[in-house]
């Protein structure tokens, strides 16, 4: 069983992120019932250290005519019985693909990071990624951007775009991207209630884009398919190559692989992936190629749960043995110590 941190701060933590996940997967149940097969997402529970140190919930999509993939995933690790400088971390981190490429896919992130001297801090992250361009849905999600940051939509916008900028490609992984990291005005009731606002808010616009999406593009073609494939194929590309969460949840343990590559659509171009290992600069170009070497040799290659942990080992292979490659990662205004907090 699962003990809880202690601290009142990631208590409240823990219950806003199980609030902003119960809430999304009501509504992506809820365009499951309306658009699609009536499959509710299920439930996978996993523990840290057997549950000494917490663990976690993710919420799997199911509904295949709607989802391409989907996870909303809620954890909280804590170390109360260790010396670490982390007394726990508590987040909801949730990425959804629809199976229709008209509808963008979206990613978002909301922790509470608490330290063992009693400090801690927030992490704000909503960004919007569509496979087909379509300015009207990110002109909306970028509205809510500003509308509910407010003073911190600049700022925000600012490290977004930063973080998920592919320096190789001379592009963003989507096209509205929002990023606050280490966010404490030393309110944390204020802070909190922050949080919960842009959590609900970015949930709310994606379901209205999501739905508009699937009732204006009731069908398209294969050569939109492929777009969205070969879309895929760069989320997947950006993830295990730029995205220092993805890779720190691997470094520090391996005990919810296939949940971190939760993010992972279900289909990549591999001919594509190699098409950017020359123009990678090393080591990561030898990261490329491992990858693509325990993807399936099948076009476009089918990601199981069985690849994902290839691909989950391959990237922490890869970090352990290049430690300093860890520097050539996406970061946005601040870079957090979160494998060094863990140990």
């Amino acid at each position: 069983m699962r003990i809880d941190a202690k601290s009142l701060e990631a208590q409240q933590a823990k219950g806003l992120v199980e609030e902003l996940q119960s809430y999304f997967v009501q509504k992506l149940d809820n365009i499951s019932f309306i658009h699609g097969e009536d499959n509710r997402c299920n439930a996978v529970e996993w523990f840290r250290d057997e549950g000494t140190h917490g663990g976690g919930v993710r919420y799997e999509t199911r509904d295949e005519k709607i989802f391409n993939r989907g996870s909303v995933n809620v954890s909280q690790v804590h170390y109360d019985d260790t010396t670490k400088k982390l007394s726990s971390a508590t987040a909801i981190s949730t990425i959804i693909h629809p199976s229709n490429p008209h509808a963008p896919s979206m990613h978002a992130h909301i922790s509470w990071t608490q330290m063992r001297d009693g400090t801690g801090y927030w992490r704000i992250m909503g960004d919007l990624n569509p496979s087909l361009q379509n300015d009207a849905f990110a002109e909306k999600f970028n509205n809510m951007l500003y509308k509910v940051a407010g003073e911190y939509a600049q700022e925000g916008i600012e490290q977004g775009n930063r973080y998920f900028t592919i320096p190789l490609l001379n592009r963003t992984r989507g096209v509205s991207h929002f990023y606050l990291e280490k966010f404490n005005r030393g309110n944390f009731e204020a802070d909190y209630s922050f949080a919960r606002e842009m959590g609900i808010a970015i949930i709310d616009t994606y379901i209205e884009i999501v739905e508009e999406a699937l009732q204006t593009y009731k069908s398209y073609t294969s050569e939109e398919k492929s777009q969205q494939i070969d879309y895929h194929t760069l989320y997947l590309f950006q993830v295990l190559t730029l995205d220092r969460g993805t890779t720190t949840g691997l470094l520090i343990h391996n005990q919810n692989d296939v949940g971190i590559m939760g993010s992972i659509p279900s289909h990549v171009n591999p001919a594509l992936l190699t098409s950017w290992v020359a123009l990678m600069s090393k080591p990561q170009d030898l990261l490329v190629q491992a990858i693509i070497e325990v993807l399936p040799k099948e076009t476009p290659a089918f990601v199981d749960a069985e690849v994902k942990q290839r691909l989950a080992n391959v990237v922490r292979e890869h970090y352990n043995y290049y430690p300093k490659a860890l520097a050539m990662q996406a970061s946005g205004g601040v870079i957090p110590n979160t494998v060094e907090n863990h140990k």
